[in-house]
């Protein structure tokens, strides 16, 4: 069976969320003898982040468990998927994936950690667990809940005196921000943040009834969570109840597949439930439906049938193909995406590379390929592929996507796509598989849920590894992506690649839109030689110092030498800055501090003053730098942005990845938009000083680390 590598903040190391560490704080309330009140997510109106209604008959209050009932537990009995009920939330996509996720108890002890309870040990204070782009993130709660006139006001157990599962919504709520928060999304956020997994759709059209049954089938068996919901054409018609009593727009969780015989033929069963707990389904094979008399007892007492109003029922696979329009399925192993069940153990294991990145206005937010001048400013992740592999399963793979895959791809103008071609499995054999998921983070915070339209495209290496300009996505097309951007937390794709070295890039449609992100590429093992960054390079010298001095500057420095210089035939800072400013165009001067960077970036044993070659290599390259600025300030505006000094910078003879020239803005920016030209002469200043250190390094250690991390870690002193 394949496996996947442990990441950071495994489920054996979770993170502690606001670093609230659950048995310090446990141990202390117990011999304290105080209940735990949580100071991070308080009772108040922040915490709820819903309106307040102004009838003071329905005031909510906070109340624990016992003070609501006399007999309150964490669990009575078993934990099932009757035991979640949506309240006045609009939160199905979380309370959907919660119920699918109690079909799997290994999968479900890793949210809900078992031997909590209400009674033995208690404190008031309790612990679970939530995926958080590629970390285990452990989230503390105290047990007083949102009550209003008595009732639970948001999630409810139709056991009326069990509580885990609105804990659960509690502690997901203070996770985002607020119950509020909570409002509205699509189930695949949840059960990636309660597996790990990928969640991915299937369009319900795209297999017939019989071979979609035992995609679902075999999708259960390998433990992943499954939903489903019926398309709202408008927003007018989310949360209207079809005449076979469905909801629109409304997350459905399966849980569970069967068949039954009835007479001679064989009926194929789904198990539905409504996070609501009540609206049910009213076809063929629901709970009341006379279809149930011709199948004997014995059938229905394995199937468990039973005839309440729960919100779960059972629909046969034809008429749920007619009545739902997709499958919401979420994978914990890539291996499970498959639509068949497959017993070889000779396939090779999946490993896992992640990476967190960010867009920057003006730095790395570079926008779709519509935009050609800042689109290669985009983050870039170079993937090497060094074998190929056999992958025998390709349910989920191109197929699921193939809405996105032919024409009309929204990021690209004037260009006319190619015809979609099939691979055979022949030709897949010969490639390396890989999966890719783009998550963008934190978008769903407070009473607010701004997604950004995202997307990610790969192209091929042909010439040696290196961070990719301009040029070369003008001249070249990707050779896989996602699809077309879209505004959800994450997009994927399954794609079968020749050994190679390859670059991935993350992107959000419109340029300079602020954003976070989590990548994550599964590769088959022995397919991943690496995933690397681009190493900084440094050909200052060649661009910018090789160049002769003017004859005119050569007069000028030996004038002033003459005049100005002391005994030592050396010149200070002040000095050096008069003879530079006096070159210089006035809007372009430099002041002190700059100039005394530039001294001490040479061999001056320490004593903060020039000699004559000295101040003429410095004045030349001066020169120099300010041809480049003008060339690269492209609206004359007299500054820079960060586009434009990665620009700068290239010509220069510098080349560095976004998160380098992101730092270097930080650091030289000031926190302003624009950079001037002493800033831009400060940035080549301390970029040479730093190369030279890294040059003279002897530590094997840095040499390891490379020179990116030594430029950021030096950069933020």
């Amino acid at each position: 069976m394949s496996g996947i590598s442990s990441e950071n903040g495994s489920f054996d190391n979770t993170v502690r969320f606001k670093n609230q560490d659950y048995d310090s704080l446990l141990q202390h309330c117990l011999k304290s003898g105080v209940l735990f009140l949580d100071p991070i997510f308080p009772a108040n109106q922040s915490s709820l982040g819903v309106p307040v209604d102004p009838d003071p008959k329905k005031a909510v209050k906070w109340l624990r468990p016992k003070e609501i009932t006399s007999n309150a537990v964490f669990v009575e009995g078993t934990m099932g998927t009757t035991d979640i009920c949506q309240g006045q939330l609009g939160n199905c996509w979380l309370l959907a994936a919660l119920s699918c996720l109690t079909m799997h108890p290994t999968l479900f002890v890793k949210v809900v950690p078992a031997g909590q309870s209400l009674s033995e040990s208690y404190a008031g204070i309790f612990r679970f667990r939530f995926w958080q782009y590629g970390e285990w993130v452990e989230v503390i709660v105290d047990d007083r809940l949102p009550v209003r006139e008595g009732r639970l006001l948001f999630s409810y157990s139709r056991t009326s005196n069990e509580f885990w599962s609105a804990l659960v919504e509690k502690a997901y709520a203070k996770l985002i921000g607020s119950y509020g928060s909570l409002k509205g999304g699509i189930i695949s956020e949840g059960m990636e943040d309660f597996t790990g997994g990928i969640a991915y759709s299937l369009p319900v059209s795209l297999r017939t009834p019989r071979v979609l049954w035992k995609a679902i089938t075999a999708a259960l068996a390998r433990s992943s969570l499954l939903s489903c919901f019926i398309h709202a054409t408008n927003v007018k018609e989310i949360g209207t109840v079809t005449s076979e009593g469905l909801i629109k727009g409304h997350a459905y969780a399966i849980t569970d597949t069967d068949k039954v015989k009835k007479q001679s033929e064989e009926v194929l069963l789904l198990r539905l439930r409504n996070p609501w707990g009540f609206v049910e389904y009213c076809g063929p094979y629901s709970d009341k439906c006379k279809d149930w008399d011709c199948i004997d007892s014995a059938q229905k007492t394995r199937l468990e049938l039973a005839k309440v109003e729960d919100g779960e029922f059972w629909m046969c696979i034809e008429d749920f193909c007619r009545l739902f329009n997709t499958v919401e399925m979420c994978s914990v192993n890539p291996d499970s995406m498959t639509g068949d069940v497959s017993d070889d153990t000779a396939s090779p294991v999946w490993t896992l590379s992640s990476h967190q990145g960010s867009w920057v206005p003006m730095c790395s937010a570079g926008g779709s390929r519509r935009y050609p001048r800042s689109f290669w400013k985009n983050p870039q992740f170079q993937l090497v592929l060094s074998e190929k592999d056999v992958d025998d399963y390709d349910f989920g793979d191109d197929e699921l996507n193939m809405e996105d895959a032919g024409g009309g791809e929204e990021d690209e103008v004037d260009v006319v796509a190619p015809a979609i071609k099939t691979e055979t499995q022949e030709e897949k054999k010969k490639k390396g598989t890989i999966l890719v998921e783009l998550l963008q983070k934190y978008r769903r915070q407070k009473d607010q849920v701004n997604f950004l339209y995202i997307a990610f495209h790969i192209y091929k290496l042909q010439d040696k590894p290196g961070s990719l300009d301009q040029q070369f996505f003008s001249n070249n097309r990707p050779v896989a992506r996602s699809g077309k951007y879209r505004n959800i937390r994450s997009v994927w794709r399954k794609v079968h690649l020749e050994p190679g070295s390859y670059v991935i890039v993350a992107s959000i449609y419109r340029p300079n839109q602020q954003g976070e992100f989590f990548l994550r590429i599964y590769t088959k093992t022995g397919t991943i030689q690496g995933f690397q960054d681009f190493p900084c390079t440094n050909n200052y010298s060649e661009a910018v110092m090789s160049k002769p001095s003017l004859p005119e500057d050569q007069f000028r420095v030996q004038k002033w030498f003459d005049e100005k210089a002391g005994t030592d035939d050396r010149v200070n800072a002040v000095q050096f800055m008069n003879l530079v400013n006096s070159v210089l165009e006035k809007d372009y001067e430099l002041p002190l501090e700059t100039c005394r960077q530039l001294i001490f970036g040479e061999d001056t044993g320490g004593r903060g003053r020039l000699y004559r070659a000295q101040a003429e290599k410095l004045l030349t390259s001066l020169r120099n730098l300010q041809s480049i600025f003008f060339q690269f300030d492209e609206d004359s505006s007299g500054t820079m942005s960060p586009f434009e000094l990665s620009l700068a910078l290239n010509a220069a003879g510098v080349e560095c990845d976004s998160v380098v020239v992101q730092m270097l803005w930080e650091r030289f920016g000031a926190g302003e938009l624009y950079l001037p030209f002493n800033g831009f002469v400060s940035c080549v200043a301390r970029l040479q000083v730093l190369f030279d250190l890294y040059e003279r390094e002897t530590s094997t250690e840095v040499k390891d680390s490379g020179i990116n991390a030594w430029l950021l870690k030096l950069l933020a002193i």
